[in-house]
C-alpha cells in the first residue's frame, strides 16, 4: 500500500508546526508542509479568484436589482419605470417575480453543466449574457418587453450564485469558504449602496440623448458587464489538475483565450497534497445525482435560505418604497441616497461574522440564527415605531440590513460542508443549486405577493405594509427553526458519506479503492477558534 493510502490519527498542529498533509508518520522531511506554507497558497488563490468574483457579482447584482431603483427615479418628470412603461404596481411585482421563477428552474441545470464543462468559461458566459440582457432593458417600451427581458435575465444569470460557491470548493476546503463567500458577497451590498448613490447621477442625465434616467442606468451597467465577462476568460483559472497534467484542448477551447494556472511549482504541489479530494473526483453519474436530490439534508437548508433570501430580496427591491412609506416628503434622489446605508450595515456584518463562522465552523446554526433575530427586531421597529418619528423606523431598516449580511454566505457554506462530505463534487454542485434555486421561492413570494403586489396592504396610512412585514417575520422564524432542526438531526443521525465512500474528509475514490485523508480534511476535524489572528501573533512576540 502506498503512503498516501494510509490513515493515521494525528493531533491538530499548532502554529508554526510542520505536519504531514496526509497524516503519514513515515513521510520524511521533504514531504512535510508547514501551516504557514499552506496559508500562503490560499492567500495566493484569494488574490486570483476573490477580486474577480467581487467585480462580477457587483455588476450582476446591480443589473439584477436596479429595477427597484427605477421605480422611484425622476418622479417629478413622470419618468419612473412604472410611468414610462405604463405599468401598474402589480405588473412591476410580476416582472420582478418572473426573474426568480427562471432562477429557480434553471439553477440546477446550469450548475450541473458547469461541473461537466469549463467552470471558467461557464462563469464568463453568465456575466456576458447578463450584460447583454441588462443593456437591452434600456429599450423596454411596454409591459410585454419588461416581462420578456426579466425572464431572459433569470435564465442567463441562473447558476451564477451557486456556481460561484461550487467553484470555490475546487480550490478551498469547505470550512474555509464561508469567509470567502462573504468577501465577494459584500459586492452585492456595495452594489446596492453604490447603485443607489449613482442613480442620483443618472437622474441628472434624464433627457440626455433621448433617454430617461433609468434607461441610461440599464444601458451603461449592461455594457460594462459585457466587457467584464470577456475579461474573465483571461483571468479566472481553470479547475486544478495534479502536477504534471494539462487540460485537453477541445474544439471550442482552441478558440478561447488561455488562462494561466492559479498555482505553479511548489505551490501547486502543496495545494495538491492539502486538497487531494478535488483532484481525484470520479465523473458523476445520474445515480450519484439522484442520491444528492433524495438526501433529506437539502430541505432544512432550503428553508433556511428561503426565509433570509426572501427578506433580503424584498428589502433590496422595495427599500426605497418602504422608506417613502415612512416619510412621504422625501424626493427620488433622497430615497436613493437613504437606501445606501442599509447595505453598508449589511457589509459590516458580513466582514465581522463570516470569518468567525469559519473559525467556529461546528456552530454554523448559531452564527446563522443570531443575525436572523436582528432582522426580526429591525422589521418590528420599522413597522411599529411611532409614525411621527420616521427616523426611528428607518433605523429598523438599518438593523434589517445588518442582520441580513452573514446569513446567505453561512447557508451556502454549510451546504458545501455537508454535501461535499457526503457526495463529493456533484454533491456541492447539485445541493448548492437546489438550495439557491428552491430557496429563491422566497424571493418570488416577497417580490410578487408583498408590498406593492399586495393591494390591500399598500394603501397609504400608518398600517401600510404591516401585513407584508409579518409575512417576512414568519419566514424568518421558519429559517431559525430549520437551522435548529438541522443541527439536532446531524447530531442524532450524523453526516457520514453516502454509499459508504469517504468524500471530503477523505478524498473521493472509486468504489473498492482505499481512501485518503488529505491535510485540509484533518484540520477540519477541529475548529481553528481564535488561533493565528493578529492579536494572538502579537501576544507571542
Amino acid at each position: 500500500m502506498s503512503t498516501m493510502d494510509k490513515e493515521i490519527d494525528m493531533p491538530e498542529p499548532v502554529d508554526g508546526a510542520r505536519v504531514s498533509v496526509h497524516g503519514d508518520a513515515e513521510l520524511g522531511e521533504s514531504d512535510m508542509v508547514s501551516i504557514e506554507a499552506v496559508e500562503r497558497v490560499y492567500r495566493k488563490l484569494d488574490l486570483r479568484i476573490i477580486p474577480a468574483f467581487w467585480i462580477l457579482y457587483f455588476l450582476c447584482s446591480a443589473i439584477r436589482s436596479n429595477v427597484g431603483l427605477a421605480q422611484t427615479m425622476n418622479p417629478a418628470q413622470h419618468h419612473t419605470l412604472g410611468e414610462k412603461l405604463h405599468l401598474t404596481p402589480h405588473q412591476v411585482s410580476t416582472g420582478l417575480a418572473l426573474f426568480y421563477v427562471c432562477y429557480v428552474v434553471f439553477d440546477l441545470p446550469s450548475n450541473l453543466i458547469m461541473s461537466r464543462l469549463s467552470p471558467r468559461v461557464w462563469m464568463a458566459r453568465i456575466v456576458i449574457g447578463v450584460g447583454i440582457i441588462g443593456s437591452c432593458m434600456a429599450a423596454m417600451k411596454a409591459a410585454w418587453s419588461f416581462y420578456l427581458l426579466r425572464l431572459l435575465l433569470g435564465i442567463v444569470i441562473a447558476g451564477m450564485w451557486p456556481g460561484m460557491a461550487y467553484y470555490l470548493t475546487l480550490f478551498y476546503p469547505p470550512s474555509r469558504t464561508g469567509k470567502r463567500i462573504g468577501m465577494y458577497f459584500t459586492a452585492a451590498q456595495v452594489s446596492a449602496a453604490v447603485v443607489g448613490l449613482v442613480s442620483a447621477g443618472f437622474q441628472k442625465m434624464d433627457g440626455d440623448g433621448g433617454l430617461v434616467g433609468f434607461q441610461w442606468m440599464f444601458l451603461l451597467y449592461g455594457l460594462v458587464g459585457v466587457i467584464v465577462g470577456f475579461g474573465l476568460l483571461w483571468w479566472l483559472p481553470e479547475r486544478p489538475l495534479p502536477p504534471g497534467q494539462s487540460h485537453p484542448k477541445s474544439a471550442l477551447m482552441r478558440w478561447l483565450p488561455h488562462s494561466p494556472p492559479a498555482l505553479t511549482g511548489e505551490d501547486a504541489r502543496i495545494h495538491y497534497e492539502d486538497l487531494t479530494r478535488v483532484y481525484h473526483n470520479p465523473r458523476w453519474t445520474f445515480k450519484d445525482l439522484g442520491r444528492v436530490l433524495l438526501d433529506w439534508r437539502l430541505w432544512p437548508l432550503v428553508l433556511m435560505y428561503f426565509g433570509v433570501v426572501g427578506v433580503g430580496i424584498g428589502v433590496q427591491n422595495y427599500a426605497t418604497v418602504i422608506i417613502k412609506a415612512t416619510n412621504s416628503k422625501l424626493t427620488g434622489v433622497q430615497l436613493s441616497l437613504l437606501s445606501a446605508p442599509i447595505w453598508i450595515c449589511d457589509l459590516i456584518a458580513i466582514l465581522i461574522v463570516t470569518p468567525l463562522s469559519d473559525r467556529f465552523h461546528h456552530h454554523r446554526a448559531l452564527f446563522f440564527s443570531l443575525p436572523v433575530c436582528i432582522q426580526i427586531a429591525g422589521l418590528l421597529l420599522t413597522t411599529y415605531a411611532p409614525p411621527l418619528n420616521p427616523w426611528s423606523r428607518y433605523a429598523g431598516l438599518l438593523l434589517v440590513g445588518f442582520g441580513l449580511g452573514p446569513t446567505v454566505p453561512i447557508t451556502m457554506t454549510w451546504t458545501n460542508e455537508i454535501f461535499q462530505l457526503r457526495h463529493g463534487e456533484v454533491g456541492v454542485a447539485a445541493a448548492s443549486a437546489m438550495v439557491s434555486g428552491l430557496g429563491n421561492c422566497g424571493s418570488i413570494l416577497t417580490t410578487y405577493a408583498l408590498f406593492t403586489g399586495w393591494a390591500s396592504d399598500s394603501k397609504p396610512g400608518h398600517t401600510q405594509y404591516r401585513k407584508s412585514t409579518w409575512v417576512m417575520i414568519g419566514i424568518l422564524f421558519l429559517s431559525i427553526l430549520s437551522s435548529v432542526i438541522m443541527t439536532v438531526l446531524l447530531k442524532v443521525v450524523g453526516n457520514h458519506s453516502a454509499g459508504g465512500k469517504q468524500l471530503s474528509s477523505r478524498s473521493s475514490t472509486q468504489k473498492g479503492q482505499a481512501t485518503l485523508m488529505d491535510g485540509a480534511a484533518r484540520r477540519e476535524l477541529q475548529q481553528r477558534g481564535l488561533e493565528r489572528l493578529w492579536w494572538s501573533q502579537w501576544r507571542r512576540q
